[in-house]
């Protein structure tokens, strides 16, 4: 008889959405390249359906669109940026699916972003998956894959 369940010691982080996976050090944005906000990988959307990385719930959702917080039942905390200096575009090409304290899973699409108003815009649609809390944790593996499709493991973390 177990007295105590253990704790996992590892999380799978899964691709958002279809496109080539990346190292963050290969971001063109120094914040995200150098790790300034903690560590993760990025995806080159082929489509335009975000999907959660993990089960969470909705942390936040960011007035501007650009970004969304999802934590873990284990505390990990996630921020998923929505492609390169969108913040500026103030909300116009995402629409957001979901609302702070919803409960994702990772076949759940949280946002559509309309990739031809990005263009149009001279913006990257490269989109971030970053764990935020970074200190909290043990380490943050190289991304699994290269040629990721939403709900594919893309990294995992370790605990």
């Amino acid at each position: 008889m177990k007295l105590f369940s253990r704790k996992p010691k590892e999380l799978e982080l899964h691709a958002i959405v279809d496109g080539p996976v990346i190292p963050l050090k290969q971001v063109t944005d120094a914040v995200f390249s150098t790790k300034m906000m903690g560590d993760g990988f990025a995806v080159n959307p082929s489509d335009s359906h975000i999907y959660s990385p993990v089960d969470g719930i909705i942390s936040s959702v960011f007035p501007t669109k650009h970004a969304l917080g999802i934590t873990t039942k284990t505390g990990v905390e996630l921020l998923l940026h929505l492609g390169l200096d969108t913040v500026e575009l103030n909300g116009a090409p995402f629409t957001i699916h979901v609302q702070e304290g919803d409960p994702v899973t990772t076949d759940q699409l949280l946002v559509e972003i309309d990739l031809a108003a990005l263009a149009s815009a001279g913006k990257e649609a490269t989109s971030m998956v970053i764990v935020t809390n970074i200190d909290d944790i043990s380490g943050v593996n190289a991304p699994l894959t290269t040629s990721g499709h939403h709900g594919e493991v893309a990294q995992i973390i370790n605990l």
